[in-house]
């Protein structure tokens, strides 16, 4: 008979293992993925960006708006939360100081349930959407589900059974697309979604997106290195150029603690040229972060056009117009500010034929937008060159909205601090709906 300091190590070893063994694959632990995929559907009424999860015990399709710059996953968990395997984040657990809250709640005046556990740490679930913010979400995590992919076709559906989220206030999804359940934040936070991904399954901390044009056809999100393999063929992960990705020191979300960073993506643009030529306007210096975190440039998928400040905007629209002074314009359609006769534009394999407009990166990279991106029919013939007037002192002076990201490959390396894009895939005679995923690799 097996003595009990025996008994006693064996039991003390199993859960030392079991305690420090990565929460990668729950149900498919021989099977290690390469990378993971997800669908991005474009919603036609609010043109956000939506993708959809599996998350729960048992699995739940849960509907997202995708948050490029969100700091993690939140979703509303007051209606219907019912899972087994949720689980909250206790005050002062590796949880919470991985997430870097600086709130717990001690005592919440209800029964238990996911939202609403004493002595639970809570991290600002954030909506900019949103009409009016309120609160901040308990920590949990819980089982999500995910599809693999060898970066050509997807693979055997994988899950990690801890996946850190924030359960929101319902008050949170004004704004958001019908039947959203919460927002899928991919923003630069060690609870975001992709560095909890790249943990969880040994992934390089790099996800890629490419957002389809088109309201019928899916574009997708990568996690994981590459290859980014579109029909026809084509490994699109090869056509990035790469510039740097910079920190705002100062948050840019909507409710936030005083000291946190931002969690979105910046660049470093130095001008923007129209046709080749620069754009002159007041003060180059809103092309730069302030000590208050004002000014710079970001890249926005909750945008769906970009939003220059105002004496920005208004210079490039100038210099816009001037390059195209002989093409009749229109009257202008709302939030647009320069509309042209579409019958008196000619159409190439990137869109209209507009001038091309580069944003100019840090050591002289230029990402190069074609009438595809530039350019927004609003009827059958009006052309609206597809950038808004963001007022005087925004918070951030450039944010790059979805409009201009369609049909580019984005990389974003989180470890290198880096950007990759591939400019127009229309030159390459494929787009962003081009990934296969209706064969299994």
């Amino acid at each position: 008979m097996p003595s009990f300091l025996h008994c006693f190590i064996l039991f003390c070893s199993a859960v030392l293992t079991q305690s420090i063994i990565t929460p990668s694959l729950a149900k498919t632990s021989s099977f290690k993925p390469k990378a993971l995929v997800l669908q991005v559907a474009k919603d036609a009424s609010t043109l956000q960006y939506l993708t959809t999860i599996k998350q729960r015990t048992p699995l739940v399709p849960i509907k997202l708006t995708i948050a490029l710059g969100g700091l993690s996953l939140w979703v509303d968990c007051e209606k219907g939360y019912i899972s087994s395997t949720y689980k909250p984040a206790h005050c002062g657990s590796s949880q919470c100081k991985l997430a870097e809250s600086k709130s717990c709640t001690t005592e919440c005046f209800s029964s238990p349930k996911p939202g609403c556990y004493n002595n639970t740490c809570d991290i600002v679930p954030d909506n900019p959407l949103a009409a009016v913010l309120s609160g901040g979400g308990q920590l949990g995590q819980d089982v999500v589900s995910l599809l693999s992919t060898d970066g050509s076709n997807p693979g055997r559906v994988v899950s990690t059974p801890n996946l850190l989220f924030s359960c929101g206030h319902r008050s949170l999804l004004n704004g958001l697309a019908n039947g959203v359940k919460g927002m899928a934040g991919l923003g630069r936070s060690k609870v975001g979604i992709p560095s909890q991904i790249a943990s969880a399954f040994r992934f390089q901390r790099k996800f890629a997106l490419c957002l389809s044009s088109s309201t019928r056809s899916n574009g997708a999100i990568f996690f994981g290195g590459g290859p980014y393999v579109l029909l026809p063929g084509i490994d699109i992960s090869k056509l990035l150029t790469f510039t740097k990705l910079i920190l705002n020191p100062v948050s840019t979300a909507g409710s936030y603690f005083m000291g946190d960073p931002s969690t979105d993506y910046f660049v470093e643009v130095k001008s923007i040229k129209i046709n080749g030529k620069v754009v002159s306007f007041n003060s180059t210096s809103l092309l730069n972060i302030d000590t208050e975190g004002y000014g710079g440039t970001k890249i926005s998928t909750l945008k769906p056009y970009t939003v220059l400040e105002t004496s920005i905007y208004k210079a490039v629209i100038n210099a816009f117009v001037k390059q195209l002074s002989r093409i009749p314009r229109v009257k202008p359609v709302a939030p647009f500010g320069a509309c042209f006769n579409s019958t008196s534009i000619g159409s190439t394999r990137v869109g209209a034929a507009v001038p091309h407009i580069d944003l100019v990166l840090s050591k002289g990279v230029q990402w190069r937008f074609y009438g595809a991106n530039s350019m927004v029919q609003v009827s059958k013939d009006a052309l609206c060159l597809g950038f808004v007037d963001g007022g005087v002192r925004p918070r951030t002076s450039v944010v790059i909205g979805g409009h201009q990201l369609e049909d580019n490959l984005l990389q974003f390396d989180l470890a290198n601090k880096r950007l990759g894009f591939s400019s127009s895939l229309l030159f390459r005679q494929t787009t962003c709906a081009n990934f296969n995923f209706t064969s299994t690799s």
